[in-house]
């Protein structure tokens, strides 16, 4: 009896060695697969002269079409940051980068804010990404909430201002940006919601673009409601805040502008079509 039991004895503390070493295996290979996703780091010093076709963001969406049996449209039309309004180079800025000039890609600051958040909502709610991570992002990773993600996308980001600089991030940016269901860039969504060139917008236009790139499927540029107001008001306070936007840019512009807005608003991305691209 005391022989089962002491062979017993030494069976399981066999298995559990077992368990053990099978368990830091893994761990081991899951460190190492880890490892080699935030180490691997795209070439984006092709990005200096050349426009990319499509971007990651762009197949992530189209996937998530063709998966739900429906085929989302590319539109997109390319534009030099000459050829883009200023107004709506500064209304983006101070929506979604306000120390973008300031940076090496990442805001510090806002990162640990966001992270103060998540550790009180127990979720990952905030992301305090800077225009760089979120052209990072877009170009080469997806919209994950993944902290290993994240990482990688602080890497690009480095890497995209070590080797293009703040006009050509920019430039990038403002071209891939999405801006409603299948609709991408500065020009595509001007025509789309105005009916005019990305150079022609106004600033009370550039500031009903930027209010919705966080959420451009949920919101419209010309469709008004209480939220959208306060967001546009509030970009555009901003603005003449930062010196981008001339005292007499007054609300009663933005309010005659969100009336004429409202009443032409057109349907954008719900057909399909080819990509247009310039």
């Amino acid at each position: 009896m005391q022989t089962d039991l002491i062979s017993e004895f030494f069976s399981y503390r066999l298995l559990r060695g077992r368990e053990l070493a099978w368990l830091a295996w893994l761990f081991g290979v899951l460190l190492l697969v880890s490892a080699l996703y935030v180490v691997w780091l795209p070439d984006v010093s092709e990005l200096k002269k050349k426009n990319p076709k499509v971007t990651s963001f762009m197949l992530l969406k189209e996937r998530q079409a063709r998966a739900q049996g429906k085929k989302l449209p590319r539109v997109i039309v390319w534009k030099g940051l000459d050829e883009i309004s200023g107004h709506l180079r500064h209304a983006v800025l101070v929506a979604e980068d306000g120390g973008f000039y300031r940076h090496k890609g990442i805001d510090w600051e806002s990162t640990r804010k966001a992270l103060e958040t998540d550790w009180k909502e127990k979720r990952f709610a905030k992301g305090g990404s800077t225009i760089t991570q979120q052209l990072a992002r877009n170009l080469y990773l997806s919209p994950s909430k993944n902290p290993l993600r994240k990482v990688k996308e602080m890497l690009i980001a480095r890497r995209l201002e070590d080797q293009l600089g703040k006009r050509r991030i920019l430039e990038l940016y403002l071209n891939v940006a999405e801006w409603g269901r299948g609709l991408y860039g500065a020009e595509a969504a001007a025509r789309a919601y105005f009916g005019k060139s990305a150079a022609e917008l106004t600033p009370e236009e550039a500031a009903a673009l930027a209010a919705v790139l966080p959420s451009p499927r949920r919101y419209s540029p010309v469709r008004g409601t209480r939220f959208m107001e306060r967001q546009k008001s509030r970009i555009v306070s901003r603005m003449r805040a930062s010196g981008y936007l001339p005292e007499e840019a007054s609300e009663e512009a933005i309010e005659a502008f969100t009336e004429i807005a409202a009443s032409t608003a057109p349907q954008v991305g719900l057909s399909s079509g080819p990509a247009i691209t310039q």
